[in-house]
């Protein structure tokens, strides 16, 4: 759930700044340094700061202060915290980062789904490979990119691991940020619509090998797509 009203817009403003190196790891805030800062009172600073601790970004401890703590010891599975990731100067960091984290996951994932999917997750995921085909072949960048999403969202999901479906969020961040960073071609990739459509049908006939290369093609697609754009 996305934080709202004054002590979410000064987490957000936090955290972006935090994962800019603005104030590194290792460093000491005061409370006072906070309601400065973001001219705000100091219940609305504290309310900030246990947010971010409870993303593990911050220690706060009596006559020491608010601690950065280092980037790895983050819960870098936060979708906040993967926003502040691709936001900041190290984004080429994030990217790959959750690209490796696809490719380790998704293609199981993909197993997963094509042996034990329910008839509904099925045609649910053909839906949304045609939902994308449709995007594209209009040029609507975000219908293609919330076609996409569902659909990863949905493979995720049918696996029946909850710890994959789990990953969902970090896979959504991941394919908002590429639209939001400008890191989507000008045209809507053909061959990424044709590899859906084809791992959808693989998954709905129940063919898991097919699935697997089928979504480590999309993966491999993706990646190098962002690191030619980047």
């Amino acid at each position: 759930m996305e934080l709202q009203g004054l002590h979410g817009q000064v987490v957000d403003l936090i955290g972006r700044s935090l994962a800019a190196e603005e104030t590194r790891a290792g460093e000491v805030l005061r409370l006072e340094d906070v309601q400065d800062r973001y001219d705000v009172s100091r219940t609305v600073a504290r309310e900030a700061v246990r947010v971010l601790e409870s993303k593990r970004v911050v220690t706060s401890r009596p006559r020491i202060g608010i601690t950065v703590r280092p980037p790895a010891e983050w819960n870098l599975y936060d979708p906040q915290v993967i926003r502040w990731r691709l936001a900041s100067p190290a984004r080429a960091v994030q990217l790959r980062e959750l690209a490796e984290l696809r490719a380790a996951v998704e293609p199981a994932a993909a197993v997963l789904a094509a042996q034990s999917a329910d008839t509904v997750a099925r045609r649910e995921a053909l839906g949304h490979a045609h939902a994308m085909a449709d995007a594209a072949g209009e040029g609507n960048a975000g219908a293609f990119v919330a076609a996409d999403t569902a659909f990863h969202r949905t493979l995720l999901r049918s696996s029946g691991n909850r710890m994959f479906a789990q990953l969902a969020e970090a896979t959504e961040e991941l394919l908002h940020g590429r639209r939001d960073l400008l890191l989507m071609p000008d045209k809507l990739d053909d061959a990424a619509v044709a590899s859906h459509l084809e791992l959808a049908e693989a998954v709905a006939e129940g063919r898991a090998a097919e699935a697997a290369a089928c979504m480590r093609a999309i993966l491999e697609g993706a990646r190098t797509e962002t690191e030619e754009l980047l």
